[in-house]
């Protein structure tokens, strides 16, 4: 019987060690994922102002500087396809790999992938399980949310999503946060939801215009959709 009882404890024990290291891989790998995610989109927002930065990258790419956002959307949107499919694959198997299981902040990265992707209905509900149950900052659900809005042409809620348009009249392009439902309560919303920044704030940070009372159907006649 206590040989039996050995057994089964070392059974137990090495089972805890593999998934242990499976986890662990897991981490690594959702890592790397979100340095593949975020890269090319902060190059991008960089190469207006970073000379030295856009003159390297035009380099490794072989490419000419005028093309170089074209080249580096491109390899974006491959990876972006790549990743989905493997975060897909995850969310299979474990559900939303949250803080719970991978710890923070590698609980955000599937998040991320999903909000650069084509499939944020498809997972928004386990998205906002995971933020109810703190396996993920509620804030990121707010701004998927909003994604989601802006996406279906409806006023936002958080004020976290930013669009930019051609205006109809001085054909000239602006980027604005996009409409925003009861905005005068925004800010209460945004503080409650556990984002640091007002919307005014925020959309400072994003360089784009912010008009609190400006109406998706406003938008519609003043911008080219």
């Amino acid at each position: 019987m206590r040989y039996l009882q050995l057994i089964m404890c070392l059974s137990a024990s090495l089972s805890g060690v593999a998934f242990g290291q499976q986890v662990k891989e897991l981490k690594h790998e959702l890592d790397s994922m979100y340095v593949l995610d975020q890269r090319n989109r902060e190059w991008l927002t960089k190469l207006g102002n970073n000379q030295p930065l856009t003159d390297s990258l035009s380099k490794v790419y072989n490419t000419d500087r005028t093309k170089l956002a074209g080249v580096l959307w491109a390899e974006q949107t491959k990876i972006d396809t790549a990743n989905l499919a493997r975060a897909e694959a995850i969310l299979k198997q474990h559900g939303y790999p949250g803080k719970s299981l991978v710890g923070a902040p590698t609980n955000e990265v599937v998040f991320y992938i999903i909000q650069h992707s084509n499939k944020i209905d498809t997972y928004m509900p386990l998205v906002k399980k995971a933020a109810d149950q703190g396996e993920l900052p509620f804030y990121q659900y707010a701004m998927m949310l909003d994604r989601s809005l802006m996406h279906g042409q409806k006023p936002q809620l958080y004020g976290t999503q930013v669009t930019c348009r051609q205006h109809k009249q001085t054909k000239k392009s602006r980027c604005f946060v996009w409409p925003i439902a009861n905005a005068k309560l925004v800010n209460e919303r945004r503080k409650e939801a556990g984002f640091d920044l007002t919307v005014e704030e925020n959309a400072n940070r994003l360089n784009a215009a912010y008009e609190p009372a400006i109406t998706v159907e406003q938008a519609r006649k003043t911008y080219v959709f």
